[in-house]
């Protein structure tokens, strides 16, 4: 191993530290939190209490999180050798690619000299670099962001602080490509104090009515785990989906309901709670990732002592509700989905 990958292997068994049961619950899912550790079979995910992960190191600072000792076989190492073993990887460069896959931490690419101030480079996915690119960015009003939204029928749009417009921002499908620049809605990814952590971005057709003709239109960047893109102040509700277009669909029939859109199902699942929370609402995802995620979220406020409620659309996802079916209709979907308190505290009539 090179001195480059020696640090770069520490760098990311570090990172999946910070983050072991994220880890586990996505690698391990048939094995459970039992106090300190992450209990199950064997690195392949077999039912058991034969292997046990470290998920946080001891107070008096002995025992590191993220190591992990199989007691039937007697091997160990730290979580990057769990993703190694669990996926059958055979060299160091895929076991980092699928890690950095895991955290949303995308390959360096080469930066270049921006010919004009309003285009960023994208270039590390660090949260400083989110942050720069946050910084640049505008509010959405009467950009081509808001004509995205509205052409996904989202119209609730005066309060979404959370989202602004980059008007150029690079995008590049890989290091060998060359750099083109789109418009793109950014959002602001923070954690439960209100610090951006990182940044989303969907790259937008000229006239805002479609995603930008590219690759991958979408993107996140910086530490994406544990945090989300959210609506609303926090308090003992919330509600919480994968995509933000998704997610805001329930922003248009109960706007007074706390949101956030976790970007994916690996990092639906390892949501962070807020400490008053008291009640989790879960958008489903008609898909296995999607109802992964649901599992492990049930099991997690089960151990947290929040109540959790599953909200299923009746199409695809919540926004093909809104879009194909309307508000009429997805009221009536929700309704009988929601704690009976929640009917009267957040289903208010439409008034637009």
């Amino acid at each position: 191993m090179t001195d480059t990958q020696s640090w770069d292997a520490g760098d990311l068994a570090r990172r999946l530290a910070e983050n072991a049961e994220a880890v586990c619950w996505h690698y391990l899912s048939a094995g459970r939190r039992h106090g300190n550790y992450w209990l199950v079979g064997d690195v392949h995910n077999t039912p058991g209490r034969s292997l046990y992960v470290r998920l946080h190191g001891g107070p008096d600072g002995r025992g590191r999180a993220g190591k992990w000792t199989d007691g039937a076989t007697g091997q160990h190492g730290d979580l990057l050798d769990i993703i190694r073993e669990n996926l059958g990887l055979l060299n160091f460069c895929d076991a980092a690619d699928e890690a950095r896959r895991f955290l949303c931490l995308p390959q360096s690419e080469p930066r270049s000299t921006p010919d004009r101030r309003d285009i960023v480079p994208l270039s590390s996915g660090t949260a400083d670099a989110a942050r720069r690119l946050w910084a640049m960015s505008r509010p959405i009003a009467g950009t081509l962001a808001e004509t995205w939204l509205r052409h996904r029928d989202l119209t609730h749009l005066p309060d979404l602080s959370s989202l602004r417009l980059h008007p150029n921002c690079y995008y590049r499908a890989d290091a060998d490509s060359p750099t083109q620049t789109w418009p793109a809605l950014i959002a602001a990814v923070t954690d439960l104090d209100g610090r951006v952590t990182g940044i989303h971005r969907t790259w937008l057709a000229r006239d805002g009515k479609g995603k930008a003709p590219v690759a991958m239109p979408r993107r996140a960047m910086g530490d994406l785990l544990g945090n989300a893109v959210r609506f609303g102040a926090v308090s003992d509700v919330q509600a919480v989906g994968e995509g933000i277009e998704t997610v805001l669909s329930l922003h248009e029939i109960m706007p007074d309901l706390p949101l956030a859109a976790c970007l994916s199902s690996a990092h639906l699942a390892a949501m962070t709670f807020p400490s008053a929370l008291r009640r989790l609402y879960v958008l489903r995802d008609d898909d296995p990732a999607g109802d992964h995620a649901v599992t492990a979220l049930q099991a997690r406020t089960q151990e947290a002592g929040i109540e959790c409620l599953v909200l299923s659309p009746r199409l695809a996802d919540f926004n093909d509700d809104l879009r194909y079916l309307g508000r009429g209709a997805m009221r009536a979907i929700l309704h009988p989905q929601l704690a009976p308190q929640d009917v009267a505290r957040f289903l208010h009539p439409v008034t637009h």
